[in-house]
């Protein structure tokens, strides 16, 4: 019987040139990142949690493009239901693109902040990249060549109002970043972060009009996923070979 963790994507395609684990990869950004490691042609594995069909959604549009990918369904929050779904990947050769990208709004101002919702935002963002980026870890070491890209956010260099909890656990990312590229650089391996700014996507329909765009952002736009992913790709080519501990902002001049 099949994984019911794995949903089936594509065949096995020789001309990949790695494995590629995008963590909430059926949102707008996730997708746009998975899609362009495809074209790159990495095998892209699409993480989702509740949001399978969307993920399967992204797979199916990259295989019929020529690209491989498939769709691992488990929660980033749950350390057991990772490793019992990653471990078995990475036994025989390695999971070298990492791209921690799930994360959750649940906003509030401090006084009325309820503690499921400090919990909830620092368990997905935080616990779920030391969750995934663990079991990944000693194999991508012992290839001696790797790429984790953390997804973090502006809030995380600023801070935010009524986003005390996602501010905490998006600095605190870009602070193990920094700590983890310190360890892995010499065994070919960087770790990078990108912090957008204000990019379209589902977290930011109706929190952000045009007129309000216009006032903060000096492009006088909201970025697009496609930028962010572009941006990935970058950092998990051999081309930012000497890119490591980085936390790069992509936001329009907003900060």
């Amino acid at each position: 019987m099949a994984n019911p963790a794995k949903i089936s994507g594509a065949g096995s395609n020789t001309s990949v040139k790695k494995r590629a684990l995008v963590t909430g990869g059926s949102g707008a950004i996730g997708a746009a990142i998975c899609r362009s490691l495809a074209a790159d042609g990495h095998h892209v594995l699409i993480h989702a949690n509740r949001r399978r069909e969307a993920a399967q959604a992204v797979a199916d549009e990259i295989v019929a493009q020529g690209g491989s990918a498939e769709v691992l369904v488990f929660d980033v929050t749950d350390a057991h239901a990772v490793t019992s779904v990653l471990q078995p990947l990475v036994d025989d050769e390695p999971i070298q693109i990492l791209v921690n990208n799930a994360g959750i709004h649940d906003d509030a101002v401090f006084p009325g902040m309820q503690p499921e919702q400090w919990h909830r935002v620092i368990d997905v963002s935080l616990n779920g990249f030391y969750n995934v980026t663990h079991a990944l870890m000693m194999p991508m070491i012992r290839s001696r060549w790797g790429r984790i890209i953390n997804m973090s956010s502006v809030s995380g260099l600023t801070g935010n109002r009524g986003q005390v909890n996602y501010s905490a656990a998006k600095g605190a990312l870009n602070a193990a970043t920094k700590s983890l590229a310190l360890e892995v650089a010499s065994r070919g391996i960087t770790v990078n972060a990108i912090a957008p700014g204000i990019i379209e996507s589902e977290m930011t329909e109706g929190a952000f009009d045009a007129q309000t765009i216009n006032q903060m952002v000096p492009m006088k736009r909201a970025g697009k996923p496609e930028e962010v992913a572009d941006l990935v790709s970058f950092l998990a080519s051999p081309r930012a070979a000497y890119i490591t501990g980085q936390i790069i902002s992509i936001n329009g001049g907003l900060i």
